[in-house]
């Protein structure tokens, strides 16, 4: 992972961070042109993993970057940023102050517009003039929207996947009870908890609620449906009898999904990014949707949905794709799994992406 130091950064809600961190990876080379850089932005928990490269670890898009992957990077330079506010090396609320001590509780308000500002000087200090293309899912959507509306004249191409033009009140709800839940925590401290025990058990609950609206319904109940887990591990086909010391399969899968991000995320984080989320709206002081987007004319878009998504609605893709200029036509990710599917079934992004952007 690289880093680069942008200074300042004006916010949009008022007032600014005075000085900036922002960590990336990166793939492949730069041309002399700096236009045939690809932007891959994360989703609210992600990384800038996006591909294993030189490290061991798979990426969170594994098989879609790489030499000979649809986006080639024998051909392409492809960056991924950490995005302010997160903890994986961009300046976030466990990032030091000038003063010496994390910033904790004292981490101002950032919106999604506010990272996109700040990849734009990444960009500049890249060398990058235009974005071949601006691709992500879920949270990497609205990223990837966002810098088309902002900077229509540094992206050639957007992907928006499994995500929508504004959050909507479900959504706001569903992550205010993932904010609380950390909040609520003992050990949160009002967010000054870097020198003690950290709200660990509110974290591992925000994740269980956000895990529960990434998967579907039916995905749940054909994995687990009413299947109880015994104390020593074993799998018991029969509902547990009342007021055993027995636990739900699904319990047990939702803790291992809590546990897995406790142990790698910060709980400030996670707040100050669910709340960029909540404030997600491409059209905030730019008028109607439509007027919001018709600054993208020329940017070819790709809009896609995963038809089993209960957190973003298909319909909210086909809602955004109506708003852009020219025809737009809304691609389904055919997954069981809910919205995770943007994920999990690379084969299906990869195939849109190559057809639409990277033709062989």
């Amino acid at each position: 992972m690289r880093s680069v130091h942008i200074g300042a950064l004006p916010l949009e809600a008022g007032g600014a961070l005075p000085s900036v961190t922002i960590a990336f990876e990166c793939w492949g080379t730069l041309n002399a042109a700096g236009d045939n850089a690809v932007l891959i932005q994360h989703a609210l928990t992600g990384s800038t993993h996006v591909s294993r490269g030189d490290s061991e670890a798979d990426g969170w898009w594994e098989g879609l970057v790489g030499p000979g992957e649809v986006i080639d990077t024998d051909k392409y330079f492809v960056v991924s940023a950490n995005m302010v506010g997160g903890c994986y090396g961009s300046t976030g609320p466990s990032s030091i102050a000038e003063d010496g001590r994390p910033y904790g509780s004292r981490f101002p308000f950032v919106t999604i517009r506010d990272s996109v500002h700040a990849e734009a000087r990444l960009a500049d200090q890249l060398g990058v003039t235009s974005w071949y293309a601006v691709i992500g899912g879920s949270m990497g959507g609205a990223r990837a929207l966002e810098w088309a509306a902002t900077y229509p004249d540094r992206v050639q191409r957007c992907a928006v996947v499994a995500s929508c033009a504004a959050s909507t009140a479900e959504q706001i709800a569903f992550a205010q009870a993932q904010v609380l839940a950390i909040r609520q925590d003992p050990n949160f401290a009002g967010g000054d908890y870097y020198d003690g025990a950290a709200p660990t058990a509110g974290l591992g609950l925000a994740r269980r609620i956000a895990h529960i609206t990434y998967r579907s319904e039916a995905e749940l109940n054909s994995r687990f449906a009413r299947k109880a887990q015994d104390d020593d591990g074993a799998i018991s086909h029969e509902r547990m009898a009342p007021n055993t010391a027995g636990r739900y399969q699904v319990e047990s899968y939702l803790d291992y999904q809590a546990h897995k991000l406790v142990g790698r995320f910060d709980a400030n984080s996670y707040i100050a990014i669910s709340e960029a989320l909540m404030s997600h709206d491409v059209s905030r002081g730019r008028g109607s949707l439509e007027d919001a987007l018709a600054v993208t004319e020329g940017i070819e878009f790709v809009v896609a949905a995963v038809n089993s998504d209960r957190l973003y609605f298909p319909t909210q893709s086909a809602e955004l794709a109506a708003a852009l200029p020219g025809e737009v036509s809304v691609r389904q990710i055919d997954s069981p799994i809910g919205h995770d599917g943007f994920l999990t079934e690379v084969a299906t992004v990869g195939a849109f992406l190559r057809e639409s952007f990277f033709k062989v």
